[in-house]
């Protein structure tokens, strides 16, 4: 990184002094400049270097709850279906999961959801805390000593301990996919996806598919369920996480 220099005078010195500095980003800009100043005395500035991303406008967005939120993906469905041209035209709708929660939200909300003639939610819910109660049945059926480790993970908020992904591994071939040999292509690709970029998980859901800590912790869809007006087809499966009475849930609400 090349800075600059300006002099510095100390009184009682005839040596010239210079204070070294670096800008980063634009001090007309819009904004309150940060100064930043490193420790030691003397260890210099290299290792506050991961502070500069503040100085950029496309900022990582990681662990921003009020960024990453329902509300930011109801807009981009709703971005997508005007760009495709099927605003005021008949279309249906499969969600998946957390895309069901998704879905659910869109047609309860969305000036397009007049027009959407079918609605399928597959594996998905309608409360975070019906949800959680599922989560915790399913993990008290697990082998003693896998619950174990999950437990310990929950206390001390290490998720990403060999231990402990064998652990979720357990879970997940149980309830995430019965598919064999583990995983299916398809699994692994979603997988990979979370592994290179867990912004979005993490920040909505949590670091843990059996821990729910993210800005979904608290989300319901059941005040909104009234206002879908669209035939609704809930579909699970026998052994999935989304379990059945708590699909049903959604349906009986």
């Amino acid at each position: 990184m090349v800075g600059s220099h300006i002099p510095f005078n100390v009184p009682g010195l005839a040596q010239q002094c210079h204070t070294w500095y670096n800008v980063i980003g634009n001090l007309d800009a819009p904004g309150i400049p940060l100064v930043i100043l490193h420790g030691g005395p003397g260890a210099c500035h290299d290792y506050l270097l991961p502070i500069k991303d503040i100085a950029s406008p496309n900022r990582p967005l990681s662990g921003n709850e009020d960024f990453w939120n329902v509300n930011l993906f109801v807009d981009e469905l709703d971005n997508l279906l005007n760009a495709l041209g099927l605003q005021g035209k008949p279309f249906d709708v499969y969600g998946h999961s957390w895309g069901g929660m998704l879905a659910a939200a869109w047609a309860a909300t969305s000036a397009n959801a007049p027009t959407l003639r079918r609605l399928m939610i597959a594996s998905s819910l309608a409360s975070m805390d019906v949800w959680r109660v599922g989560i915790e049945q399913l993990r008290r059926q697990l082998p003693a000593d896998v619950q174990d480790v999950l437990d310990r993970a929950d206390e001390t908020k290490d998720f990403e301990s060999p231990e402990y992904q064998a652990a979720v591994e357990v879970c997940y071939k149980r309830h995430l996919s019965l598919a064999r040999p583990w995983p299916a292509p398809e699994v692994q690709s979603a997988l990979d996806w979370f592994a290179k970029d867990p912004t979005t998980y993490a920040t909505m859901y949590g670091h843990s598919e059996l821990y729910v800590s993210g800005s979904l912790r608290t989300w319901k869809a059941i005040p909104l369920l009234s206002k879908i007006k669209t035939p609704t087809l809930l579909i699970n499966g026998a052994e999935d996480e989304a379990q059945t009475w708590r699909c049903s849930h959604s349906l009986n609400t």
